[in-house]
């Protein structure tokens, strides 16, 4: 069923009151082509909303998309192949995968957001991506109105980027997503401060339970529920830049934090420079950059998304003139 001016403020995690010309929920692709047969300018497929800031109304259709659904594809002696509908709740999976002791996901515990987004933006989180336990997806392309198959390579992936955010922005609804798990877990551990949580709480015997569980600790204590507080989680990524131009930064900063890439890149932490510009808790009106956690920003309660997005392009100036550096924003901006 349409719904016309329907308020989108309950749909995105900022909590930013938009409102859609239309809106409805689909969960089959046979009510999804039904609802792409209502004449509008613009179709937007709107899944969890946790990555996304609304600056203002659309003007069109908007489509929630709400495909459940878990199940097992297949097995070998070494893996077990899964398929999640799009509208599944990424956490939920994650704690679906491991009750069955299917290792790969545990390090992506408590992400927001729905399961359709996470090859979007190639979710990552200590130390594993998406890319990493991926295995295939289905799409449906709007215009040509068919289904494709995207396997790891078609899918284009990079660092919170595929092809469906640039070349194929808004071209395709994602259906499903398989992911290839582990019966044999290789725990991951020595990203972040998971062994120091892993030793305070106790665990003496590790286990992909444990390690998510460590995850979800980290989390929580240091980033703002959404629930409570307004926020897309990390709001910009962490910028890449080459090794001679750290190496005048760290002449000029001594305590800054990098991490040597592959290929002899530097990626540096982008919450660290947000911070060194004095932004870390910094509040006007209802908007601000949480006290915690400098690379959130957040909606203490009646921002508008003009209001946040004008603030990250303070916050991307400030660390510019600052840097040298040019923080990209993570988020999609609507």
């Amino acid at each position: 069923m349409l719904e016309e001016n329907f308020s989108l403020k309950k749909y995105n995690t900022f909590g930013i009151d938009a409102a859609a010309r239309y809106f409805s929920t689909f969960s089959t692709l046979e009510e999804l082509n039904e609802l792409l047969d209502v004449n509008q300018p613009s179709t937007f497929i709107l899944g969890g909303g946790s990555n996304i800031l609304l600056t203002k109304n659309i003007d069109g259709l908007v489509l929630k998309n709400d495909i459940l659904g878990i199940e097992k594809l297949k097995e070998d002696d070494e893996h077990v192949y899964v398929k999640a509908g799009a509208g599944v709740n990424w956490h939920e999976l994650v704690l679906h995968c491991i009750s069955n002791n299917w290792g790969g996901m545990e390090n992506l515990s408590l992400i927001p957001g729905n399961t359709g987004a996470s090859p979007m933006q190639n979710i990552g989180a200590y130390g594993v991506e998406i890319k990493d336990i991926f295995f295939e997806l289905e799409a449906f392309h709007l215009e040509e109105k068919k289904l494709v198959s995207f396997n790891l390579k078609d899918c284009e992936f990079g660092y919170r980027e595929s092809v469906f955010k640039r070349k194929f922005r808004n071209k395709f609804v994602i259906l499903n997503v398989s992911f290839r798990l582990s019966k044999h877990p290789v725990f991951n551990t020595s990203y972040g401060a998971i062994e120091k949580e892993l030793e305070a709480m106790g665990v003496t015997e590790l286990s992909i339970r444990a390690i998510s569980q460590a995850v979800v600790n980290i989390r929580r204590s240091k980033l703002p529920d959404p629930a409570v507080i307004g926020n897309a989680g990390s709001f910009f990524k962490n910028p890449e830049i080459g090794s001679k131009q750290f190496e005048v930064l760290k002449n000029d900063f001594q305590n800054i934090v990098g991490y040597e890439l592959p290929g002899g890149n530097i990626k540096l932490a982008a919450g660290w420079l947000i911070e060194q510009c004095g932004w870390k808790g910094f509040r006007k009106g209802d908007v601000g950059c949480h006290e915690k956690q400098a690379l959130v920003l957040v909606n203490y309660g009646n921002a508008t998304g003009g209001d946040i997005y004008s603030l990250s392009t303070e916050i991307i100036n400030s660390v510019h003139d600052k840097f040298g550096v040019l923080l990209e924003r993570e988020v999609n901006i609507i």
